[in-house]
């Protein structure tokens, strides 16, 4: 099979969903909704078809695209290849994995936006946009077509927040905005000095001339000089994880935003900081990385036991979930700062796992503030009685959550946790409370909704609908297959931790 233009035709599929959604009737609300789905299944069946051609024994290399594109130096041969930006794509095992879940969520988003009541036409375009910037930033092989992708992002999530948000959505929006502008503006210096000091934005040529001793450079690259940059790249990426403490806008989306977008957000756009922080921080600059390995690993625990304690005290399900994702997110800092292949890959399925995870929850939410209007917990109370079917689902994201074995979230908590005991144990045993309060928090909540006081009858109201079935389904199933069977995800990814331990020097 030739698989020339293969990822641009992946990453730029849903353009055509936009076109065709441009000459819909803005009135025909049903063929909008179906029309916006549809389109995320092209990028979905050759992620699919990527994976399945790599278990096959396909070469991942083969998927690469390079196209000349710009070029700032001169004529002369020996000007060639320098300052030149080009087009191009590829994947490796991790890019493949967080693709395949960026197509996933996408897709199962789509029918989560069923529930949108307004303008449907103008939200599923921006959708599809979005679509197209998440694909771009995890296929990007260069840094400046990284950032391109990474801001294209933002344009439509700030709008899909601000217009189709609840009581606060705008204050929200500009939230996300600024925050993640400002990270953007520390990532572009980073960036441009890479480029001027190089001459190269592409992302192997970087990880060559950063770690070879008397590598050809324009201007001389110092250790300070490249743990300023590693620092800066923390930052940047750390405002979208986030990190504690830039975390406080993300606690405004995940409540203002409606669930089918916190659906993206939670799932895939705040995966972007963790893959930035491996793909960047940890593939450029391993030495360096490994200086702040502490750092990383106190941040890590702070994160965890921070948002786990928030989550316990909260009385609106949104903001549980949303102080949940803070403490997760905590985990993958903790394997990262582990150092070893444990821990890193503890974070990388965490990652995918949490993503899947915080999708399946916010889809719940979504199901039930579009029957009852309403996210409290008191207000919630014997949900079980009149939603089984859609309780027991929600009890079992939670129990994927808290860690259960034989679910994906036991897989990446435990060898992330393996990771930091043999490191630094004590800070570990000190991180394992924010485990044991994680199943508190949850379960608090969960079982208050579900078999708290009834405050409501839920008479008349429905349990899970005929277009809702998919996506709890496949979430779940996902959820227990990286659980029984964690080979699935550890497979593409084994060449990729090769090549990042053998740049930290394990």
């Amino acid at each position: 099979m030739d698989f020339n233009y293969f990822l641009t035709l992946m990453v730029f599929s849903p353009l055509l969903g936009i076109l065709l959604l441009a000459f819909m009737p803005k009135a025909n609300e049903s063929g909008i909704k179906w029309l916006g789905f549809l389109a995320t299944l092209p990028s979905l069946a050759l992620a699919l078809l990527a994976y399945f051609s790599y278990l096959g024994g396909k070469d991942l290399a083969g998927f690469s695209e390079k196209f000349r594109w710009i070029q700032f130096g001169g004529p002369g041969a020996e000007q060639a290849n320098l300052f030149t930006i080009d087009y191009e794509l590829g994947l490796d095992g991790f890019a493949l994995v967080m693709v395949l879940l960026t197509a996933v969520i996408a897709a199962l988003a789509a029918l989560a936006s069923f529930h949108i009541k307004r303008e449907w036409k103008g939200y599923y375009m921006l959708f599809l946009l979005l679509e197209i910037g998440m694909l771009g930033v995890f296929t990007a092989q260069n840094l400046i077509l990284f950032f391109l992708f990474f801001e294209i992002t933002l344009i439509p999530m700030f709008f899909l927040i601000g217009k189709w948000g609840y009581y606060e959505k705008e204050k929200a929006a500009y939230s996300f905005l600024i925050y993640n502008g400002l990270g953007s503006a520390v990532l572009l210096i980073v960036i441009m000095v890479l480029f001027s000091r190089t001459g190269t934005s592409n992302i192997e040529a970087l990880k060559f001339m950063i770690n070879t001793d008397n590598a050809p450079t324009f201007a001389p690259i110092s250790e300070s000089l490249k743990f300023g940059l590693l620092i800066a790249l923390l930052i940047a990426f750390g405002v979208k994880l986030p990190i504690f403490p830039l975390h406080s806008w993300m606690l405004r989306v995940h409540v203002e935003a409606p669930p089918s977008i916190v659906m993206i957000h939670s799932g895939i756009l705040l995966k972007i900081g963790a893959f930035g922080l491996i793909r960047f921080g940890m593939g450029i600059f391993p030495q360096q990385f490994e200086d702040i390995a502490v750092l990383l690993a106190v941040l890590g625990v702070i994160n965890l036991l921070y948002g786990a304690f928030l989550a316990f005290i909260q009385t609106d399900f949104k903001m549980v979930l949303a102080y949940s994702s803070i403490s997760h997110m905590g985990i993958v800092l903790i394997g990262l700062g582990a150092i070893n292949e444990a821990g890193i890959q503890g974070a990388i399925f965490q990652v995918v796992s949490h993503g899947l995870i915080s999708a399946l929850l916010f889809f719940l939410v979504g199901v039930l503030y579009e029957r009852t209007h309403t996210t409290t917990l008191a207000n919630l109370g014997g949900m079980a009685k009149g939603m089984p079917i859609a309780a027991g689902f929600l009890l079992a994201a939670a129990m994927a959550s808290l860690g259960l074995p034989g679910m994906s979230g036991f897989v990446s908590e435990f060898m992330a946790f393996l990771g930091l005991f043999k490191e630094m144990p004590i800070l570990a045993a000190v991180g394992a409370l924010g485990i044991i309060m994680t199943a508190v928090y949850l379960l608090r909540a969960v079982l208050a909704i579900t078999f708290g006081k009834a405050e409501r009858e839920f008479v008349g109201i429905s349990d899970i609908r005929s277009f809702e079935w998919a996506p709890v389904l496949i979430l779940v199933g996902l959820i227990v297959l990286i659980g029984v069977y964690p080979a699935v995800l550890s497979e593409p990814l084994q060449a990729t931790l090769e090549t990042i331990l053998m740049g930290i020097g394990g």
